[in-house]
């Protein structure tokens, strides 16, 4: 299991209406999507980093969803190009059965 923690950060606030919408276009896409257990759309206490948060099942699914043709759509949608960072998840709690 592997997170991937895409981080967009530019000087000024980002309008969180705004980024709720993106969430909720960009949504379909990822519903279903084979080795993506999760994803959130999430935006910091500051305002000026948009945090995209995937849990994927396959390191290998992980790492080859972020083409160079993916960095820059996104880069296009958020405005700023992205720092992505692969983490080894070693541990992990899913209370989304109960």
């Amino acid at each position: 299991m592997i997170g991937v923690l895409v981080t967009f950060t530019q000087n000024e606030k980002f309008d969180r209406s705004t980024l709720a919408g993106i969430a909720s276009e960009l949504r379909g896409p990822f519903e279903g999507m084979a080795g993506l257990r999760f994803k959130s759309f999430m935006l910091d206490e500051d305002g000026v980093q948009a945090r995209n948060f995937y849990v994927w099942d396959d390191e290998e699914k992980g790492r080859s969803f972020f083409t160079k043709e993916l960095v820059d759509k996104v880069t296009g949608v958020y405005g700023v190009p992205p720092t992505i960072e692969y983490l080894d998840i070693v541990g992990f709690v899913d209370n989304s059965g109960t």
